[in-house]
């Protein structure tokens, strides 16, 4: 990923790889927004890593958040799991030829938006998108599926004004 994003943006953009476990090499209210997209849903707690998105954000900050849509696991998973738990699945990826097995965690919508307050976030935007039209020329194969099934969840939760100046 980190390849590809030096392609699209050029040499002159700072990209860092970070551990989502650790302190982020960024100052506190550094960024305006902070994008994450597919990634919280790997981490069985999001808390630490919330609060240090959260940290890095100023006031007034956004951040943008898409996660697999809680349904995908709990309609093919047999039997059902728990929606109210949270739960852990696993799929096989093939990359390079290989198989590859990503482990995913399951929250019920309540833990997602409980988990950004809890960090500080006031919930501005909860979105199920749909494909663009464009998609269907894309993947034909796979384009009903896509606007039929929730696939994702996308949030904007902000780090509120602060009336200070501290948090």
């Amino acid at each position: 990923m980190l390849a590809l994003a030096r392609r699209r943006l050029g040499d002159d953009v700072a990209l860092h790889v970070v551990d989502l476990s650790d302190r982020l090499p960024f100052d506190d209210d550094a960024f305006d927004d902070v994008v994450a997209s597919l990634v919280l849903h790997y981490l069985e707690d999001w808390g630490p890593a919330l609060a240090e998105l959260r940290r890095v954000l100023r006031p007034g900050g956004r951040l943008i958040a898409s996660v697999d849509h809680p349904f995908v696991a709990y309609t093919f998973q047999e039997p059902r799991p728990d929606y109210s738990a949270t739960t852990s699945y696993t799929f096989d990826w093939t990359l390079n030829g290989r198989s590859v097995p990503m482990r995913f965690w399951r929250k019920p919508l309540h833990a997602m938006t409980d988990a950004f307050t809890a960090a500080g976030f006031r919930l501005a935007v909860i979105s199920e998108p749909q494909p663009d039209p464009a998609a269907r020329e894309l993947f034909p194969d796979d384009f009903h599926d896509l606007s039929t099934k929730p696939c994702f969840l996308f949030f904007v939760v902000e780090a509120p004004p602060s009336a200070t100046g501290s948090r």
